[in-house]
């Protein structure tokens, strides 16, 4: 119940303070009733009706803290809503007021806090029980109705779970159906794709005689395809052990030849590893069983391949046996026919080789005899001016046959490929001059005219094969000038096209004024013993084989060579090479210690044939070079091993290859286990020496040269064999220290052994002197090994002489007694005595009076480090 007063207040009244007592016309109390209807404004009233002045008892009323009756009035006259509580007579009242709008009027409630909590309390206890009795009632209908719903609800729950179950059960009977119906489709495309399967195997095994699963971890096999004919194999679908079944076939069947290759692959591990590389491995094998021999080849795959593995091994393979008689009999007749026909043509070739090499010999060497007298001859002052026109003519022919016959064999090596191209430092223009110098003359006997131009910058150096390079330009330059009528002109253009990393490319272009030539030859110009017109050969002599021989080789150099031409207009040669450059200085002084002086050789000519010996000593002494010559290889080997011990060695060892007794490659091994490299040495033969090429090179043989001989080609090749051993002719050897040796010096002499240590002393070696053999082997033997570094022998000595001494000390036992080195001093420059001191184990002779620079270079090179 809410309690609400309203009284009309002059608010000037209270404002000024006047007294306003309680029922006067000036307040008006509203009854507030209850819902019984009983009136309250007396209740609500209570202590304050009392009073006859209410602002009085306003007044004096206790108000609660932040409350007082100033703030009461304040509010008042503001028309300010609040609320304010206090005790007046021990009773708490609590005053709420509200303004009315539009109005002074203030809206008041007045209310004791004892009465709101009785009527509080008494309100609460009759809603308490009422709300007992009705929870009661609730709870006993709720109860009626749960009872009522459970009972329903479980009713329903049966009912729903006996549909759901029914649903469930007929949904299971659908799946199930549906799965079944599948399944049989599933299995009928599957059997029908078996099936298939199966037919294809079938139809792809019908190529095997018998078809195995194989378990290679199980050593486990299964025949799933077999040989009707074949009583004694597994039946199918019978598992047996597949190594021990597979080697007694092979141990009882596989012919002995096949045997153990049969028997290596079908071991599982050799299997295994084929398979990581390879899809399918096979072995064609011969079968000799039940007196029949047939070819057979077994035939293995995986089932799952190595690849698509985890452990990329092959665990199952399939294999096959399957017979190859017919189609390997043909395979192997073929093969056999390929054969014979190679064999054929290899003997066709080495027949073909040996002819070309005894043709090189039988006509070089009658034209050697030619040559060789036709030199001879025209040295002969003697002879009349017809004859030595004649003599002049035959060598002319006899060396345009020479020609002939090298085209031939330069075309062989090129067909055979043993034709090489060598890698040499050369001097260009050096090479130019001699081919200027060559090809001037002849165009001026012919009544020709010859320019050579270089255009543009060219090195004075290069490297590549000189000779090679050479011989393309003679056989082009040579062409030129014999197709050339008199009055015409012969040009050389030499220009560096490019020029990089280290390389420079050449164009050589050689024109003339000549007969010219079609343009429908002109495809066939370098093809082989190609003629244009067989009147040619008779007109101008000519093989037919230096244009296809000078293609070749500009190949062979990595070059290309072309050709335009018209008939009776000339012809145009066109040759790019490419060469390396040299690191030398393009200047003429560089070629200075390269350069040979003919005066300052000696050589030694080895050959059987005596006018073969003459004709080169002729040839050699016209270009002021001086000779020796000798018959046989051990005559060659004595000799060198004589002018060695002399230190007197031969520039140049030209060597006949074909020689009775000791041929040439074995003399020069022999000459090179005597001097080592000290002299140059060249194979002189009239045979082809591809077939001795690698033989002849490890014996130490610098070059070939083939017969006839020509004072020019030595030189020339001598020149090379020392640019490919880095040794130049001019230069001297760097001295080598040789302070601080010491040498045993036997003279009996003592003014000459007095020289000789003076001599000693000036390159700062000691020396022993001992005054005859005996002392000389005793002084040696009662020093420790290695005191002496060399042994100075005098030959002629009291009491016991060099040789002996020498063969003394030889023959001592101790380590340096036969490594020593031991120098003869003697007056006797005979080479009798040079040998018999190289057969008492001497190493070199010198001649008295010695020369300190032969005695120093003698040291240099026996102890010198």
């Amino acid at each position: 119940a809410l309690q609400v007063c309203f009284m009309e207040i002059d608010m000037k009244e209270m404002l000024s303070g006047a007294s306003m007592e309680s029922g006067s016309g000036d307040a008006t109390f509203c009854n507030i009733y209850t819902g019984s209807g009983t009136a309250l404004s007396d209740t609500v009233l209570g202590g304050l009706a009392e009073e006859d002045n209410l602002l009085e008892a306003m007044k004096n009323a206790e108000y609660e803290t932040g409350y007082s009756y100033e703030s009461l009035v304040r509010d008042f006259a503001e028309g300010i809503r609040g609320e304010v509580s206090f005790s007046y007579n021990g009773i708490r009242e609590t005053l709420s007021y509200v303004p009315v709008d539009g109005t002074d009027w203030m809206l008041t409630y007045l209310i004791r806090e004892s009465l709101i909590s009785e009527r509080i309390s008494s309100i609460s206890d009759g809603i308490i029980n009422g709300s007992i009795i009705q929870t009661l009632l609730t709870i006993g209908a709720m109860l009626v109705m749960f009872g009522f719903l459970i009972a329903q609800s479980s009713k329903n729950v049966k009912l729903r779970m006996a549909q759901e179950t029914q649903q469930v059960e007929n949904h299971a009977r659908q799946e199930e159906m549906e799965q079944r119906l599948l399944l049989q489709e599933k299995l009928l495309e599957e059997e029908k794709r078996r099936t298939q399967q199966d037919n294809m195997i079938t139809a792809m095994a019908s190529d095997y005689r018998s078809v195995y699963h194989v378990d290679l971890d199980q050593d486990d096999a299964v025949c799933y395809r077999g040989d009707p004919a074949d009583t004694e194999q597994h039946q199918e679908g019978i598992h047996f052990p597949y190594l021990e079944a597979f080697t007694g076939y092979g141990e009882r069947y596989v012919d002995e030849k096949y045997r153990e290759g049969f028997l290596s692959f079908i071991d599982p591990a050799k299997i295994r590893s084929g398979l990581e590389n390879e899809r399918i491995l096979a072995y064609r094998y011969l079968i000799r069983r039940g007196g029949m021999e047939y070819y057979e080849m077994i035939r293995v795959a995986g089932v799952r391949h190595a690849e698509d593995r985890d452990d990329h091994i092959v665990h199952a393979i399939g294999l096959g046996l399957t017979v190859i008689d017919a189609e390997m009999r043909e395979t192997m007749a073929q093969q056999q026919a390929l054969s014979d026909a190679l064999a054929t043509a290899e003997q066709a070739n080495k027949a073909k080789t040996a002819f070309l090499s005894s043709m090189s010999h039988e006509i070089r060497t009658p034209m050697n005899a030619i040559i060789g007298l036709d030199t001879i001859a025209l040295n002969d002052s003697e002879i009349t001016g017809k004859t030595r026109e004649y003599l002049v003519k035959i060598g002319a022919s006899a060396e345009h046959l020479l020609g002939l016959i090298n085209d031939i064999l330069d075309m062989s090596r090129i067909e055979s490929g043993r034709m090489t191209i060598r890698n040499e430092e050369f001097s260009f223009p050096r090479m130019l001059e001699a081919i200027n110098t060559m090809f001037s003359s002849q165009c001026q006997e012919k009544g020709l005219e010859y320019h050579c131009h270089i255009l543009g910058e060219v090195d004075n150096w290069y490297i590549g094969d000189n000779m090679k390079l050479r011989q393309v330009l003679i056989n082009i330059l040579g062409n030129a000038v014999k197709f050339t009528p008199a009055g015409g002109a012969v040009r050389l253009d030499v220009e560096r096209t490019a020029h990089y990393g280290g390389r420079s490319t050449l164009r050589f272009k050689i024109s003339d004024t000549g007969i010219g030539m079609s343009e429908d030859f002109l495809p066939h110009i370098f093809d082989t013993f190609a003629q244009e017109d067989n009147s040619t050969t008779s007109r101008y002599g000519s093989s037919g084989l230096g244009m296809s021989i000078t293609k070749n080789i500009v190949e062979m150099m990595n070059g290309r060579i072309s050709v335009e031409s018209k008939k009776g207009e000339g012809s145009v040669f066109t040759v790019t090479v490419t060469l390396a450059d040299s690191s030398r200085n393009n200047t003429a002084a560089d070629d200075q210690d390269s350069e040979i002086l003919p005066h300052e050789m000696t050589v030694l000519v080895v050959d059987d044939d005596p006018v073969a010996c003459e004709h080169a000593r002729l040839v050699l002494s016209k270009a002021g070079i001086r000779s020796e010559s000798v018959g046989s290889g051990s005559e060659a080997i004595e000799k060198v091993r004589v002018r060695h011990a002399r230190r007197e060695p031969y520039n140049l060892i030209l060597m006949d290859w074909q020689m009775p007794g000791m041929d040439g490659v074995e003399a020069s091994r022999q000459i090179r286990q005597i001097i080592g490299y000290e002299s140059a040495i060249i194979i002189l033969t009239a045979y082809r020496w591809d077939d001795i090429l690698e033989e002849a090179i490890r014996a130490g043989i610098d070059s070939f040269i083939p017969k006839p001989l020509f004072a020019d080609t030595v030189l020339e090749e001598f020149k090379s064999a020392l640019k490919r051993k880095n040794i130049s002719p001019r230069k001297k050897k760097k001295d080598v220290d040789l302070s601080g040796r010491k040498l045993l010096v036997a003279e009996d002499m003592q003014v000459n052994a007095e020289i000789l240590l003076m001599i000693l002393q000036m390159r700062g070696i000691e020396a022993d002197v001992a005054e005859n053999g005996k002392i000389a082997v005793e002084m040696f033997e009662g020093h420790p090994p290695g005191t002496y570094d060399a042994i100075l022998m005098d030959m002629r000595m009291p009491e016991m002489d060099g040789l002996e001494a020498t063969r003394r000390i030889r023959m001592l036992d101790r380590e340096d007694a036969a490594v020593i080195p031991i120098i003869a001093l003697t007056a006797n420059a005979f080479d009798e005595d040079v040998q018999r001191s190289l057969q008492a184990g001497l190493n070199a002779h010198l001649s008295k009076p010695v020369q300190p620079e032969a005695l120093f270079e003698t040291l240099e090179n026996m102890i010198g480090s």
